[in-house]
């Protein structure tokens, strides 16, 4: 699913099972989660199972990847990606620095969240009111679940470039539900990519297989030297707890 969303060449894997015992874990990866459960440490084997692949067919050799601050995930030097799972999926999507200047990537259930009260404290009012049209339409998607999932995939982008927070009321989402694309204008000063200041990121999103899936590929942006803030060149959220 995850490959429809990403332009090359960033390169993805994903699996809908776990990988099996041995789990294939580094030592250094093998000591993260010593002290897990066993879902845990399966989810955890199985989406750097998907990374490696990914890092594969960069035609790089596998390493450790560790988390790293807030759990974001350690990449090789010169690399930039993202990790996401839930219930019966993982993946990872890989790409060059060169490339990209940041990934982001987030699978959720496609389902209602738990309550309106955290649908509540993840959107902001022009967004309910964008989440009630939409279902009114396309009633298939849960919509609040995409919003989630798209602000999630905003955080993943977002801190690798500034290593910051950015919570739910720092990005305004608007889906597009014909093209499966998505606008997150950021609210607040976004970071500067080769002297360019990103203000929004656009991303797209899928569902299938029980599944919603968002991603965000950013380009960097040419260095104009003029002090212009344009917008970004791109194509294609907390509790951030990345668990990758």
């Amino acid at each position: 699913m995850i490959a429809s969303l990403l332009p090359a060449p960033a390169v993805t894997a994903e699996r809908f099972h776990d990988v099996p015992e041995p789990l294939g874990l580094f030592p250094e990866e093998e000591r993260v989660v010593a002290g897990a459960v066993a879902g845990r440490r399966r989810e955890f084997a199985s989406v750097r199972a998907c990374a490696r692949e990914a890092l594969g067919t960069l035609g790089l050799p596998p390493v450790p990847l560790l988390p790293g601050t807030k759990g974001a995930p350690r990449w090789p030097d010169g690399v930039v990606g993202s990790m996401t799972h839930c219930q019966g999926y993982r993946a990872a999507a890989v790409a060059l620095r060169e490339d990209f200047a940041s990934i982001g990537c987030d699978a959720e259930p496609n389902a209602p969240l738990p309550s309106p009260g955290l649908l509540e404290a993840v959107s902001l009012p022009r967004e309910r009111a964008l989440l009630r049209e939409l279902a009114a339409r396309r009633p298939a998607v849960a919509w609040d679940r995409l919003l989630f999932s798209a602000k999630e995939s905003v955080y993943k982008t977002w801190f690798p470039l500034t290593g910051r927070p950015l919570d739910f009321d720092e990005a305004v989402i608007t889906p597009d539900p014909s093209a499966g694309t998505f606008r997150a204008e950021l609210l607040v000063p976004g970071p500067v990519v080769n002297g360019v200041r990103i203000t929004a990121f656009d991303g797209r999103w899928r569902v299938g297989n029980g599944l919603v899936v968002t991603a965000i590929a950013l380009r960097p942006p040419e260095d104009t030297g003029s002090g212009r803030v344009p917008g970004p060149r791109t194509d294609a959220a907390r509790p951030h707890d990345w668990r990758t």
